[in-house]
């Protein structure tokens, strides 16, 4: 059964008035015009007082304002006066290679120092140690100093007047000692940034497939060259061979060098194994069995 509603009135949500005591009413009407009354008074004693109260009156409120807004500047300022501020501790992250105890002394920062002192300039002094890649400061009050350290990381060794020396994916030697530090890097043939790159591309989008590699080089202009050690492939495979040659271009994605390891697996699946690959050719993996 449908049953219509009818059309709503604007009066219908209105409590009825005639109900009300007449002295309640009453008290009603004589409180909203003693509210007005009040209002009204406000006003004009605004517009009576002296020009040059509404002025002064008027300049504060501005200055309040302007003070507020520049809170930012003149706060930190005046905090950094205050012992209760003072630098106490600071912290590192994200700290792996470097020495904190260098980098604390890159700092300078001591305890007469507070931790609301402008911080471009600790990050100008982290920014110049060779392993420091970016940096961060975060002030934990009241005295910790929280150093966010984004380190290079080693991709490859090359070669370095007579030794082997880590370098990063822009090819900047770092200041590791490879017979301290353990680092499962492959060795490249020297500091070519478009050599280490497609390492340093392969570390972060495969790093199973950048743990194969051991050796790597540029063999000409338009050709990189990629050792990588056999193992196990699919199922049903065999051992692969100990040295897998891969041959690439430098524009090389993540995604075409990956396609050696379907072809590896395909190869696998039939008792077959491959010493070469080739992935110039547009579309192509060719690949050279022994």
């Amino acid at each position: 059964m449908t049953v219509s509603v009818p059309p709503s009135s604007m009066f219908d949500n209105e409590a009825p008035t005639s109900g009300r005591p007449r002295a309640e009413r009453a008290r009603a009407t004589a409180s909203d015009e003693a509210t007005a009354e009040k209002v009204e008074s406000t006003r004009l004693a605004w517009s009576e007082r002296p020009r040059w109260q509404r002025w002064a009156i008027a300049f504060t409120a501005v200055c309040a304002g302007i003070a507020l807004v520049a809170t930012p500047w003149w706060g930190p300022r005046a905090l950094s006066r205050l012992d209760f501020f003072h630098v106490r501790t600071i912290e590192f992250e994200g700290v792996r290679f470097a020495s904190t105890s260098d980098l604390v002394k890159r700092l300078a920062v001591d305890t007469a120092q507070s931790v609301w002192q402008p911080l471009d300039s600790l990050v100008t002094r982290l920014s110049a140690h060779p392993m420091v890649l970016r940096v961060k400061f975060v002030r934990d009050l009241p005295g910790t100093l929280r150093v966010v350290v984004t380190e290079r990381t080693p991709v490859a060794l090359v070669p370095n007047n007579g030794a082997l020396q880590p370098a990063d994916a822009s090819g900047t030697l770092l200041p590791i000692d490879p017979a301290v530090t353990q680092l499962d890097v492959p060795i490249a043939s020297s500091a070519d940034s478009a050599l280490l790159s497609v390492l340093d591309r392969l570390r972060q989008g495969d790093p199973t497939l950048f743990a194969r590699v051991t050796q790597a080089s540029r063999v000409s202009s338009g050709e990189l060259r990629f050792t990588l050690d056999g193992g196990e492939v699919g199922a049903a495979g065999g051992p692969m061979v100990n040295a897998l040659v891969v041959r690439t271009t430098p524009d090389v994605t993540i995604a075409r060098f990956r396609d050696i390891l379907f072809v590896e697996a395909d190869l696998a699946r039939n008792r077959l194994r491959a010493v070469e690959f080739d992935l110039r050719f547009r579309h192509q993996v060719i690949a050279r069995q022994p």
